[in-house]
């Protein structure tokens, strides 16, 4: 038997089986049911279908981890228009790029970030804006919660199939322009499945929303909390006082944490002496992923906190997750050094996932834990292509082996197949979990007139894995400090994308050609570490 698979199938189960248990713990302290939840996400479908939103028709989301995100969501996708959720870290500039190029025909934002989109609403190709709060934004725009009470629960939904693009997800633009990564029904019902199995999801779980809905769909968690029935804790932003609040008050049992979540958990727990109530009532287990977690993280959130920590991996165009390294069977027997040895690696591929690690010719390198390849991979989680980016489409399933997703990072793996990042191909900065060009920060310098030259490589950081770090040849005369360029740096790119640190140098290492070889700022840089990429 073949049944399409739907994302719509996750909150039609839980309205199914778990009408009356509590689906969603709001930020404003309201607690929703799955009932109240699905009518208020038909209330959404209804209202945008009022609107002329049909099948195929994008609309964009702009919102930290509140109940509108979640239900914003699945009103999207029950009338069969494409969710595009937003980065709210984001520059004006960056909204307008990306709202132009998926054609969205709806803007909701929550009023904290509705600002950004006023800014360029003249250049983006909707009229039509939404929020929760038009008395705090400028402008012209709608209310959300009348707009629900106005349009009631009747909607129809049209005919889907699972091929059907269903999310747009927009990369951090780290060689060129944000490209947007179309995913499927059936890529992210699979990849919501993988989820379940190895994040060990089940009904009775308390989910607290540490991670961006905004990123991959929260990792497709936005799929698995709801589909098990679960719970939904939601948060407007990370703070390590009421993440230990809400853990006791909820007794929240799962949540995903990025090494600067850890790191700002961990610095709080030492701040108060240790004196701080680490769970509630459940067992609580965390997801982490990007920079390898350092073996003083992992003693301190097992042994300390009393957490399972699991390290995945992955990218927006996979999933993102494809790999984890929660093998329990690989631990046992083993030293805790050892564990935590296999705990940093990225680890081995999902369920369904093919993992490999390739040379120049697409070859699989020896699985010696020393050759070093390229992470190529094949799964029905990977995207179906980049929004109207044929050629970049191409290239990334091609470069090495053909028919695999080439994730830009550099690896070994060994017998077990354990993968482990060492370094990067991609001239990118992987800081907090966000992806920063180091081309696009260059450019900027460039801008300054007092620069005449400039690199930018990541720099090792113990809170955010890496940080921008940019090597400055000034030119003759110039006045301008290191502070004053990272200032000029400041104003013009995301807050997340900032220069942290400024060296002034002679001269750039340069080819006869003239081309700056950062590899050999970045080898000076990272001398002493034990890989080129980030691990805190």
């Amino acid at each position: 038997m073949h049944k399409p698979l739907l994302v719509t199938d996750f909150l039609d189960r839980a309205r199914r089986h778990y009408a009356d248990e509590t689906a969603i713990v709001a930020t404003t302290g309201d607690r929703y049911t799955y009932r109240e939840f699905g009518a208020r996400a038909d209330a959404f479908s209804a209202f945008l279908q009022s609107e002329g939103v049909a099948k195929g028709d994008r609309v964009a989301v702009l919102d930290p981890n509140t109940h509108y995100q979640l239900e914003a969501a699945y009103g999207i996708m029950q009338v069969g228009a494409v969710h595009t959720p937003l980065n709210y870290r984001l520059t004006p500039a960056d909204y307008a790029y990306i709202l132009e190029d998926a054609g969205v025909d709806v803007v909701y934002a929550d009023h904290e970030y509705a600002e950004k989109i006023q800014a360029v609403r003249d250049d983006v190709p909707t009229d039509l804006f939404v929020t929760d709060d038009p008395d705090a934004v400028d402008g012209d725009w709608r209310d959300v919660e009348t707009e629900l009470d106005a349009a009631g629960a009747d909607y129809e939904r049209p005919e889907m199939t699972e091929d059907d693009v269903v999310t747009i997800n927009y990369t951090s633009g780290t060689t060129g322009d944000p490209k947007g990564v179309c995913r499927t029904h059936r890529a992210e019902t699979l990849h919501s499945y993988l989820v379940t199995a190895h994040q060990e999801i089940s009904d009775d779980d308390v989910y607290l929303w540490t991670l961006p809905m905004f990123h991959v769909n929260g990792w497709g968690h936005i799929y698995s909390i709801t589909g098990n029935g679960a719970t939904h804790v939601c948060t407007r932003g990370v703070d390590a006082p009421d993440v230990f609040d809400a853990i006791q008050t909820e007794d929240v049992s799962y949540l995903c944490a990025a090494p600067t979540v850890l790191n700002m958990l961990m610095d709080y727990y030492d701040q108060q002496d240790g004196d701080v109530q680490t769970t509630g009532a459940n067992d609580v287990r965390a997801a982490t992923a990007g920079a390898a977690p350092p073996e003083s993280t992992l003693r301190t959130v097992e042994g300390e906190f009393e957490w399972t920590l699991m390290h995945v991996y992955g990218a927006t165009e996979t999933g993102p997750l494809i790999t984890t390294s929660h093998t329990p069977r690989h631990f046992e027997g083993k030293s805790d050094d050892e564990r935590f040895g296999l705990m940093k690696r990225q680890g081995i591929g999902y369920l369904g996932t093919e993992v490999r690690v390739v040379d120049e010719d697409g070859e699989d390198v020896p699985r010696d834990g020393s050759t070093i390849g390229e992470i190529v991979v094949r799964g029905n989680q990977v995207m179906e292509k980049y929004w109207n980016k044929p050629e970049a489409t191409e290239e990334a399933f091609s470069e090495r082996r053909e028919g695999y997703y080439h994730m830009g990072d550099l690896a070994t793996w060994d017998e077990n197949g354990f993968v482990a990042i060492q370094d990067r191909k991609k001239d990118i900065i992987i800081s907090g979990g966000e992806n920063i060009s180091t081309i696009e920060l260059e450019d900027v310098l460039y801008e300054h007139p007092e620069v005449s030259k400039a690199a930018v490589i990541p720099a090792p950081s113990d809170r955010w894995g890496e940080t921008p770090k940019a090597f400055v040849v000034l030119a003759a005369d110039a006045s301008v400090d290191a502070d004053g360029l990272k200032d000029f740096v400041a104003d013009r790119v995301a807050s997340f994308k900032r220069i942290t640190r400024v060296e002034f140098v002679e001269e750039l290492p340069e080819t006869a050609t003239g081309k700056v070889q950062k590899y050999e700022l970045r080898q000076r840089e990272w001398d002493g570490e034990e890989s080129m990429v980030g691990q805190g």
